[in-house]
C-alpha cells in the first residue's frame, strides 16, 4: 500500500479516474468507500459526475453515486484521531478553557500584555470598551492555538517540553513571550493529549494496529490545493496499510516536473517563506503571481512518501482567448502572441468595468441572458456565479434575477432565471435567529424608537403580536404623539447620568398611551406626570395592549441580558426571548428547531466550562461566528443558477464562470497582520495565507471555464465617476492576456474590457457593436423606452393642463369647502388637486422618528407647542395649568433649558388669549348660514364660535393671508344670511413682521354693507374657475401684490414686492409648496404673469391674469379691512 497522487489540470478529469478506480468494488461488500472533499459544493457536482459512471448502463449517464460516504478533511482526521465525537482542541472547545485560563492568570507578571490588552487597571468606558474584547480575544487566541498545532507542529512540542521557541529554533519575539505559558496554562486545562502528542500517537497506531480504525482499504481525497503538514504525515501514515489516493487539480504538469526537479536536490524539511524561490522555475506568469498554494502544496508532498501519477489526456482547450490562456497556463509557458489574432466575436473572456455594485448586477445579467441566447444548448446550472462578498450582492441579486411570478411578461427577461443563493449568514435565512440578533443588539442599548419599532416590523413579531400593516403605522404615530425617544425608564437611563429625567421613555409614552384609553386630553387632567393621549380610539384599546405587552416583554428580556452571566444562563435567556417575541407557522417549524441547535451547539461546545461568567460583548462575539453563512449541499447543482463565495465550487467545471465584485480592496482579501500570530512574523512555505488562497481561488476559476470566463468589478465611482482601478490579480490577468494573443487595434486588454455607462438606458447599451461586437447589450426593454425617449426629440415640460377642464356641474356649496378650497396650504391650486376636483394626493415623506432627547426645538415644534398652550389658555386653563400639562408631553427639552423655552412661547400666547378675551363678551354660538347664489344654486354651512355679532378666530402663527381670507369668507356668509346684523370680524395673531413691538396683531373686518351677497357670489365663481384649471393665485404672493397695487404703484413693482413672497430665500417661498411645485414645476416663477385676464376675470387697471385675480380677491377684503389701504 502506498499513497498515490494523481494530477490533472481539471477536476472533471480526475473525477472520471476516480469512477474508474471506485468502479473495482471493495473486497468488502459492505464497506463504503470514503472519498473526502474541501467543500459542499464540490461534494454536490462529484457525487453527480460519478453517478454518470457508477452502476451505469451501456448508453453511460443513468448510474447512481451509491456506497460513497463524502467527508471533510476535519471529519476524516478526527475519526482517525478518535475525536470525531468530542475534540477539546478544537477552537470551538479550546475557547473556553482558555478563557478561564485568562480569568485566572491575568493578575500575574507574564500576562501583562495581555492584561493591557484587556483593560486591566483602567477605569469608565475605555475600560468597558476593553472589557467587552475578552472573549474575542479568547477565541481569536484559540484559532491561533489550532493554527499552531496544525502548520507548525514544531512550535507546540517546543511549547509543551517548556521551550519558549517559534517552532523553528529560534526565541519567540519578547512580545510574545506570554503565550507559551498561556498555552501551557490552557493545555493543563484541557487534561487532554494536546495535538502533537495526540498525532504521534494515530499515526504509531496506524502503524502497528492499522485494522484498529474503522476504515475501508482505500481512500480518497479530492480537490485539494492546500495540506498542512500534520495531514501529510497522517494521510502517509494511513498509506501504509491501505490505498490512499490523493486527487490534485494542478494547473501544470510541466510547472510540476519542473518544480519537482528542483525540489529532488534540496532539502525535505519545510523552509522559510522569504527562502523559497520556486516562482523562478515558473514560466507563465500568472502561475508565478496567483500559484503559490500549490506550489507550497508540491513542496509540502515531497516531505512525505509517494507514488506519483499524471492524469490524462487532458480535454483539448477551445481554439478562443480563454483556451489559449489554458493551454499556456497548462504548458507553464507563454505561448507566441503575434500567432494568436483575437477575433472580434471572441467573447471567451469578458471584464466589464461598471460603476458599483447594482449596476455590476445589471450588466452580468445582460451578459448571461446574451449567452444563453447565443448558445441554445446552454442551460442555467451550466453557469456559475462566484463572489467573493456574498452578503453586499444577495439582495441586488435576488431583485434582479426569479421575480417573474412578480413582474409579468413585461418584466425584464432576467426575472425568468431561477437563483439558488448559497453561503449566506443563517440571520438572513432564518428569521428567527435574526430576531436574537437584534435582541443582543438592543440589550445593553439604548432602546431607541426606532430600533424597538423595527423590531416589531419583523415578521416573526408581527405573527406573535398580531401587528398588520395599519397597526405598525399607528404605532409609529402614537409614539410619535407620545413623545417616546429612548430607553425604557427613567431606570435604563441611570447609566447615562438621567435617572432623574422619565421623559420621552417607553414607559413614560405607554403610561399617556394607556391613560389615554380611559381619559381625555380634553379634560385638563393628568395622573402624576401622566398626561393622556387623545388618540386611541375605542377600537383601538386591543391594540394599544399589545404594544405595552410586546414592549414589556421586550424590556424582561434585555434586562437579563446585561451584566456577567454563565454561558447558561444566556442561551436560555435568548431562547426564551425569541420565543416570547416571536411565533411562526406550523410549515415553519423548522426555523425555531435551528434555533435550538445552534444555541445547543454553543452549549456542547462548552462543555464543562458553561459556568464561566461571560459580559454582553462576550455573548455577541460568541454568536456572530455561530450565525455566520455556512454552505449545505443542497444549495447547490439544483438546476438553477447558482451564486455562491469563491470557496465551494472551487476547481469545478462549468461552461460559463462568472466572477462578481473583483473590485479592488475587497478581492483578494485585506486585513492587517495579526501581531499576535508567531507563525505570521516568519512563515514557513506551506503555512496559510489567506491572499494566497484567494490569489489560487481566482487561478482555479480561470481554469474551471470551459467556454467563458465573465468578470465585473467596480471601475468607476458611482456619484462621481472617479475611474478605480480593477483588484490586482485581475490587472495580473489583464496585463498576462496581452501577452497571450495579438488584437487588430490596440491592446487584448482593451479589448475585453467593457466600460459600461452608468445608466441602463444609455444609447451605448442599445445601439449594436457600441458595447460588444455585432449587437446590442441590453435585453431590457425598460431601458430601450428609455434609451429611446432620451434620444427624442427635446419638447419643453408640458403644462400640467392642456387645458380647462369641462365646467363642474353647478351643484351647491358647502360653506366649509369654499373655505378650504381658498384657504389650504396650497391656496386655489390645492383646492383644484383635492378631492373637490381631481382628488389628487401628493407625495409626501414621513418624518423618522427622532430617537434623540429634545434638546432644540426647531421653529415648527414651537409653533406647535405654543398653539397648544394658546388653545389650553382659551378654554379657561390658568398659565401654570397650561405650563404644567404641556411639560408632560415630552416634547420640550430636559430642565431648565425646556422649562425657559415654554416660559417664552406662554408670554408670547399670553396676550393673545388675554385680546381674545376681551373680545369675547358674549357666549359663542354657531350661526346656519344659507345664501342664495342664483341660477337654483345655494352656499349652505354653519359659522362655529359666533359671539354676539361678531367672529374672534385666534391663531398663534404670525397673522398671514390664509388667517384674514378664512375670516372674511365665513363673514361674508353671515352678512348675507342676515343682512340686518352688524356683523364684524376680529383676526388675532401674531404679528406679522418679526420685529414688531406689539404684543399680537389683529385683523378687524366690517361691518359690511348690502354687497356682502355679491361679494360672496364673486369667490363662488371664482372658485368655479378654479375647479376647472389652477389659478395663479398664490395667497401671499397675491396678497403683497394687491396691497402694493392699491398704494398706488406700479405694477413690476407689485409684481417685485409679491415676489418676495413666491421665490425661496432665507425660508422657503410658496413656490416650494408641494401644490405649487406639482402644477407649476420647480423653481418656477411667478405664475400668471404671461397671460391676459380670461373673460370675466378683468379687473380695471390689470392687464395680466395674475394682477386682475389677485385685485378681484383681495381688494373687497382690504376695503373691508380697517387699517388697510
Amino acid at each position: 500500500m502506498t499513497l498515490h497522487l494523481h494530477r490533472a489540470a481539471r477536476t472533471d478529469v480526475l473525477a472520471d479516474a476516480l469512477a474508474r478506480l471506485l468502479a473495482t468494488p471493495l473486497a468488502d461488500p459492505f464497506a463504503e468507500e470514503v472519498v473526502v472533499v474541501p467543500a459542499k459544493g464540490v461534494e454536490r457536482w462529484l457525487s453527480q459526475r460519478l453517478s454518470h459512471h457508477l452502476g451505469a448502463g451501456p448508453r453511460g449517464g443513468d448510474g447512481i453515486c451509491a456506497g460513497v460516504g463524502f467527508r471533510t478533511p476535519w471529519s476524516l482526521f478526527a475519526e482517525v484521531a478518535g475525536t470525531r465525537e468530542e475534540d477539546p482542541w478544537s477552537p470551538e472547545s479550546l475557547v473556553w478553557p482558555l478563557l478561564a485560563a485568562v480569568d485566572d492568570s491575568i493578575e500575574e507578571a507574564w500576562a501583562l500584555p495581555l492584561a493591557r490588552h484587556l483593560g486591566r487597571g483602567l477605569e469608565g468606558e475605555e475600560a468597558d470598551l476593553r472589557h467587552g474584547r475578552r472573549f474575542a480575544v479568547a477565541r481569536r487566541l484559540a484559532h491561533l492555538f489550532a493554527s499552531y498545532s496544525t502548520q507548525r507542529p514544531a512550535l507546540v512540542t517546543d511549547w509543551a517540553a517548556g521551550r519558549d521557541t517559534d517552532g523553528r529554533g529560534h526565541p519567540l519575539p519578547a512580545d510574545l513571550t506570554w503565550q507559551p505559558e498561556l498555552w501551557r496554562r490552557v493545555a493543563a486545562r484541557v487534561g487532554a493529549p494536546t495535538p502533537q502528542a495526540r498525532l504521534a500517537e494515530t499515526v504509531a497506531r496506524l502503524h502497528d494496529e492499522p485494522a484498529a480504525f474503522d476504515l475501508p482499504d482505500r481512500l480518497s481525497l479530492f480537490g485539494h490545493t492546500r495540506l498542512p503538514a500534520t495531514e501529510a504525515t497522517l494521510l502517509e501514515a494511513l498509506g501504509r496499510h491501505r490505498e490512499v489516493h490523493l486527487w490534485l487539480p494542478h494547473p501544470s504538469a510541466a510547472l510540476w516536473d519542473a518544480l519537482g526537479a528542483e525540489l529532488a536536490g534540496g532539502t525535505r524539511a519545510a523552509v522559510d517563506r522569504r527562502a523559497d524561490h520556486s516562482h523562478r522555475v515558473v514560466g507563465h506568469p500568472l502561475l508565478s503571481t496567483l500559484g503559490r498554494d500549490v506550489r507550497e502544496l508540491q513542496r509540502t508532498l515531497t516531505q512525505v512518501t509517494s507514488v506519483d501519477e499524471h492524469v490524462g489526456p487532458e480535454p483539448r482547450t477551445p481554439d478562443t482567448l480563454l483556451g489559449w490562456l489554458q493551454h499556456d497556463l497548462r504548458a507553464n509557458a507563454v505561448g507566441v502572441a503575434a500567432s494568436r489574432m483575437l477575433r472580434p466575436e471572441d467573447r471567451s473572456v469578458q471584464v466589464h468595468a461598471c460603476h458599483g455594485a447594482a449596476r455590476q448586477v445589471d450588466v452580468l445579467r445582460e451578459v448571461l441572458l446574451g449567452l444563453l441566447a447565443e448558445d441554445p444548448t446552454l442551460e442555467p446550472r451550466d453557469v456559475l456565479v462566484m463572489c467573493p462578498d456574498i452578503e453586499t450582492f444577495a439582495p441586488l441579486i435576488s431583485a434582479g434575477f426569479g421575480l417573474g411570478d412578480v413582474v409579468g411578461e413585461q418584466g425584464h427577461p432576467a426575472h425568468r432565471l431561477r437563483v439558488r443563493l448559497a453561503d449566506r449568514a443563517l440571520t438572513r435565512t432564518n428569521p428567527l435567529l435574526s430576531v436574537a440578533e437584534r435582541l443582543l443588539e438592543l440589550a445593553g442599548g439604548r432602546a431607541g424608537a426606532g430600533d424597538v419599532l423595527d423590531l416589531a416590523h419583523t415578521e416573526p413579531v408581527r405573527r406573535r403580536f398580531g401587528f398588520r400593516d395599519d397597526d405598525l403605522q399607528q404605532l409609529t404615530d402614537w409614539v410619535r404623539t407620545a413623545g417616546v425617544r429612548w430607553a425604557f425608564d427613567a431606570e435604563h437611563r441611570a447609566e447615562y447620568g438621567l435617572s432623574s429625567y422619565v421623559a420621552n421613555t417607553w414607559r413614560f409614552g405607554l403610561d399617556r398611551l394607556l391613560a389615554g384609553v380611559a381619559m381625555s386630553e380634553d379634560t385638563g387632567t393628568w395622573l402624576d406626570r401622566t398626561l393622556p393621549i387623545d388618540d386611541v380610539g375605542s377600537g383601538q384599546v386591543e391594540l394599544a395592549g399589545r404594544l405595552a405587552e410586546f414592549v414589556e416583554r421586550l424590556r424582561t428580556v434585555t434586562d437579563q441580558l446585561v451584566g456577567a452571566h454563565p454561558l447558561e444562563h444566556w442561551l436560555s435567556v435568548l431562547a426564551d426571548g425569541v420565543e416570547s417575541l416571536s411565533a411562526v407557522p406550523a410549515s415553519e417549524a423548522w426555523q425555531l428547531g435551528q434555533v435550538q441547535r445552534e444555541l445547543g451547539r454553543v452549549r456542547e461546545a462548552a462543555a464543562g466550562l458553561a459556568t464561566t461568567s461571560l459580559r454582553l460583548p462576550d455573548v455577541r462575539a460568541l454568536l456572530a461566528d455561530r450565525f455566520a453563512g455556512r454552505p449545505t449541499r443542497a444549495n447547490f447543482r439544483t438546476g438553477t443558477l447558482t451564486v455562491c463565495t469563491m470557496v465551494p465550487m472551487r476547481s469545478v467545471p462549468h461552461r460559463v464562470v462568472c466572477l462578481l465584485g473583483l473590485d479592488d480592496g475587497v478581492f483578494p482579501r485585506v486585513g492587517s497582520v495579526d501581531g499576535d500570530d508567531v507563525l505570521a512574523r516568519d512563515p514557513l512555505a506551506g503555512e496559510r495565507d489567506p491572499r494566497s488562497e484567494d490569489r489560487q481561488l481566482f487561478l482555479d476559476a480561470i481554469l474551471a471555464a470551459t467556454e467563458h470566463l465573465v468578470v465585473t468589478y467596480t471601475g468607476a465611482n458611482e456619484y462621481s465617476g472617479q475611474p478605480r482601478p480593477p483588484a490586482v490579480p485581475l490587472g495580473e490577468l489583464l496585463d498576462t492576456l496581452d501577452l497571450t494573443a495579438t488584437a487588430p487595434e490596440g491592446s487584448v486588454a482593451d479589448a475585453v474590457t467593457v466600460r459600461h455607462p452608468l445608466q441602463p438606458f444609455d444609447t451605448r447599451n442599445l445601439v449594436p457593436g457600441a458595447l460588444v461586437p455585432g449587437t446590442p447589450f441590453t435585453f431590457d426593454r425598460a431601458a430601450l423606452s428609455g434609451a429611446r425617449a432620451a434620444a427624442g426629440e427635446r419638447h419643453p415640460v408640458a403644462p400640467f393642463l392642456s387645458g380647462p377642464l369641462p365646467p363642474a356641474p353647478p351643484e351647491d356649496v358647502s360653506l366649509d369647502d369654499l373655505v378650504s378650497f381658498f384657504c389650504r396650504r396650497g391656496g386655489p391650486v390645492q383646492g383644484f388637486l383635492s378631492r373637490q376636483r381631481l382628488d389628487v394626493a401628493l407625495p409626501y415623506e414621513d418624518e423618522p422618528l427622532d430617537d434623540g432627547l429634545p434638546v432644540e426645538v426647531d421653529q415648527l415644534v414651537q409653533w406647535q407647542v405654543g398653539d397648544r398652550v394658546l388653545r389650553d389658555l382659551l378654554a379657561g386653563m390658568d398659565v401654570e395649568q397650561a405650563r404644567q400639562q404641556e411639560w408632560r408631553r415630552g416634547v420640550l427639552p430636559p430642565g431648565m433649558l425646556g422649562w425657559r423655552i415654554l416660559g417664552d412661547l406662554l408670554m408670547r400666547a399670553e396676550p393673545l388669549a388675554a385680546a381674545a378675551r376681551e373680545r369675547r363678551t358674549r357666549p359663542p354660538r354657531a350661526v346656519e348660514v344659507d345664501v342664495d347664489l342664483g341660477h337654483g344654486r345655494r352656499l349652505r354651512g354653519t359659522v362655529a364660535d359666533v359671539y354676539g355679532d361678531r367672529q374672534v378666530p385666534v391663531t398663534y402663527s404670525r397673522l398671514g393671508a390664509a388667517h384674514r381670507l378664512q375670516s372674511w369668507i365665513r363673514l361674508l356668509a353671515l352678512a348675507a344670511t342676515d343682512e340686518d346684523q352688524s356683523w364684524t370680524a376680529h383676526t388675532l395673531g401674531r404679528p406679522t413682521n418679526s420685529r414688531s413691538r406689539e404684543a399680537f396683531a389683529v385683523s378687524l373686518l366690517g361691518p359690511l354693507d348690502h354687497t356682502a351677497g355679491s361679494r360672496l357670489r364673486d369667490l363662488v365663481e371664482l372658485r368655479d374657475r378654479g375647479l376647472s384649471e389652477p389659478l395663479p393665485l398664490p395667497l401671499k404672493a397675491s396678497l403683497a401684490y394687491a396691497r402694493t397695487r392699491r398704494t398706488r404703484a406700479t405694477h413690476d413693482e407689485a409684481v417685485v414686492k409679491a415676489g418676495w413672497d413666491w421665490r425661496d430665500g432665507r425660508f422657503p417661498g410658496e413656490q416650494s409648496l408641494p401644490a405649487h411645485r406639482t402644477v407649476w414645476g420647480p423653481g418656477a416663477k411667478l405664475p400668471g404673469l404671461d397671460v391676459a385676464p380670461r373673460d370675466g376675470e378683468g379687473f380695471e387697471g390689470e392687464t395680466t391674469r395674475f394682477g386682475a385675480l389677485a385685485l378681484r380677491l383681495w381688494s373687497p377684503l382690504l376695503v373691508a379691512e380697517q387699517g388697510s389701504w
